[in-house]
């Protein structure tokens, strides 16, 4: 899909997030003289062509109290992550799973979850949780703490690209 030039200055004008009203379309479409109507049906589009990945709140974890947030890394028999890897990412305390490729020796891990807690031991109650719904198709799991954010924007276009 190629992105006109409306297309574009939807992304630009949505890239550092959507307006806190009942009604955001409205508003972009107010900032863009578009109808809201028009914002929606083209979002939608760059939505199922791929363009945009998702519509989605992304929280500042740490100033809703949740101050211990950890990757959880587990090593999981490739037969059962189809059928596991779902349920991890449909827990309430995991905002994002996903599979990424083993780095052996070093790394064995191949399954990703991010879990966040108001301190190391809920996270910790948590990734037993994990491990629990596991069972005996982890292999191995550890976690990666994080000590600050790095990054908490979306996607940004560059100027005529």
């Amino acid at each position: 899909m190629t992105i006109d030039a409306t297309d574009r200055r939807i992304l630009q004008a949505t890239a550092g997030g959507l307006p806190l009203t009942a009604r955001p379309f409205a508003v972009v479409g107010r900032w863009l003289d578009l109808t809201e109507a028009e914002v929606m049906e083209r979002m939608a589009r760059m939505q199922a062509a791929g363009v945009i990945r998702r519509i989605a709140l992304a929280p500042n974890h740490y100033a809703l109290g949740m101050v211990a947030n950890g990757m959880s890394v587990w090593d999981v028999a490739d037969d059962r992550t189809g059928m596991v890897g779902p349920q991890v990412g449909a827990l309430p305390f995991v905002s994002h799973c996903y599979l990424r490729p083993r780095r052996p020796p070093a790394w064995p891990y191949n399954l990703f979850a991010m879990i966040h807690g108001a301190s190391r031991a809920e996270v910790e109650d948590k990734r037993a949780a994990i491990l629990t719904l596991l069972g005996d198709a982890c292999r191995g799991h550890d976690i990666l703490y994080s000590t600050r954010i790095l990054k908490k924007t979306g996607m940004r276009l560059a100027e005529g690209g």
